[in-house]
């Protein structure tokens, strides 16, 4: 089902994309729509949402690729896109934040984009898409940051690096994040 999800995904991303001239909004729309379609198909919002969203998210990343589109942008606004639809369907907006940032770092680190750039683009939304639907920013950058560096794998220490040097966010919610992350391994 999961792989059914990912195709879908990147054939509903790049349909839309090559039918707009706003990309960005496009791709913020399809995957806040793959996500409620997903979940609320499932019937089991609880724990469909563990890997749907994070396979929403990774399928519209591939999609970002087949088309050219920047990643980094991109990134952002499919994990905006996929936090408003778990919000849409009465899901977990934390788990949501961590699947989605999971689904496009992993998706970035599989197409061997810059996964440090992706990941704080990816973190940046999810700050912006919890604040917008009411949940706690503070732990979703949490969540964000600690996803963000489970993904990340190899290019761990270049992730770090990257979410500790953005400029857009906020550097002591981000210390905290990779401090906490770091001691629960």
């Amino acid at each position: 089902m999961l792989k059914q999800i990912v195709t879908e995904t990147t054939d509903a991303v790049v349909a839309a994309i090559k039918g707009t001239d706003d990309i960005m909004t496009a791709i913020t729309g399809t995957v806040k729509n793959q996500v409620v379609n997903v979940l609320k198909g499932t019937g089991e919002v609880a724990t469909a949402g563990v890997d749907a969203v994070a396979s929403v998210a990774s399928g519209a990343m591939q999609a970002v690729g087949q088309v050219g589109a920047s990643a980094t942008t991109a990134a952002q606004e499919i994990v905006h896109g996929a936090i408003v639809g778990v919000s849409q369907t009465g899901g977990d907006v934390i788990g949501g934040v961590k699947d989605a940032v999971r689904g496009v770092v992993q998706g970035a680190a599989e197409a061997g984009g810059d996964v440090a750039s992706v990941a704080v683009a990816a973190v940046e939304g999810a700050i912006k898409a919890a604040g917008e639907v009411g949940a706690d920013t503070a732990l979703a950058a949490k969540a964000a940051v600690g996803s963000a560096l489970d993904a990340a794998g190899d290019a761990g220490d270049k992730v770090r690096s990257g979410l500790l040097s953005a400029a857009a966010l906020p550097r002591d919610v981000i210390e905290s994040a990779i401090k906490g992350h770091d001691e629960k391994k």
